[in-house]
């Protein structure tokens, strides 16, 4: 049985509601340790599955970064909607950056009874492109070759998409402690989507079983800054069957998730889930 597997397996026997975490580029699901224990507390059932063929350890990542390559934004998808299918209970979703988007497809196939997007890469629809956006993705999209490979940040790239409004210090070991190779595909797949009817990142905004939603942006993230997030939350809020909400978390970057401030973002998720479940 898969690692994955068996985390299903545990949350089934808990019978407590699950909470589904997903994972954005360049982390890996040990990036929810610690969201997981403070839900696990609050009376949940954490779940914190990886993308198909996730390495176990940072470690491990670094030393085969090839497993990474070529998944797809449609795949990985997929893959999170078959292991939510595996759950006795509908799950909360809760997903940042790449993740964020995930979890936004999930809810609009139905799959979450509650959800919470994270600073959210864009989905089909959503316009803004701002320069600090390009320029975060810019390791991965100026090379057209890496659409087929596993792309890993240095430390000043992190620092700029992901650990600008931390100190160095700390930018150093999260960078140290997180950081691994990701598929350059979702990136590419983000950049045409406006431009592709077909794409994988689309999201129904207006299914009547998406359930409430809550879009969480951080004040100085350069990856998706607010523009990104308040355009996605525009299209959420048309959604005329269940709450639809943003947040914005003052003085934080793309890395609130896992920097020394993680707490406050995730105590805002918490209350958010609280007050539906």
């Amino acid at each position: 049985m898969s690692h994955d597997l068996q985390l299903i397996q545990h949350a089934n026997a808990t019978g407590k509601i699950p909470v589904v975490f997903v994972h954005g580029l360049w982390l890996l699901p040990s990036s929810w340790d610690r969201w997981a224990q403070v839900f696990d507390e609050a009376g949940f059932a954490p779940v914190t599955p990886g993308w198909p063929d996730d390495p176990h350890t940072v470690a491990e990542a670094k030393e085969h970064p090839e497993v990474f390559a070529d998944k797809s934004v449609g795949q990985v998808a997929d893959h999170f909607a078959g292991l939510i299918g595996e759950l006795e209970r509908k799950p909360v979703v809760i997903g940042h950056s790449f993740g964020g988007l995930l979890t936004q497809i999930l809810a609009g196939r139905g799959l979450a009874c509650a959800s919470v997007a994270i600073d959210p890469a864009p989905f089909q629809g959503v316009l803004p492109l701002p320069f600090s956006s390009l320029r975060a993705a810019a390791p991965v999209l100026t090379n057209p070759a890496n659409i087929h490979r596993a792309v890993p940040l240095t430390y000043d790239q992190f620092r700029y998409a992901f650990a600008n409004a931390v100190s160095e210090e700390e930018a150093r070991e999260l960078y140290d402690t997180f950081s691994v190779p990701a598929p350059g595909a979702p990136l590419f797949q983000a950049a045409v989507a406006n431009f592709n009817p077909w794409s994988e990142t689309k999201v129904d905004s207006t299914n009547a079983d998406r359930g409430p939603l809550l879009i969480i942006s951080g004040e100085k993230d350069h990856t998706v800054p607010w523009a990104i997030a308040n355009a996605s939350y525009g299209k959420q809020a048309r959604n005329t069957h269940h709450v639809t909400e943003i947040t914005e978390i003052k003085g934080r970057g793309h890395s609130l998730t896992i920097d020394s401030g993680w707490r406050e973002v995730c105590d805002t998720a918490l209350s958010f889930v609280r007050r539906f479940i």
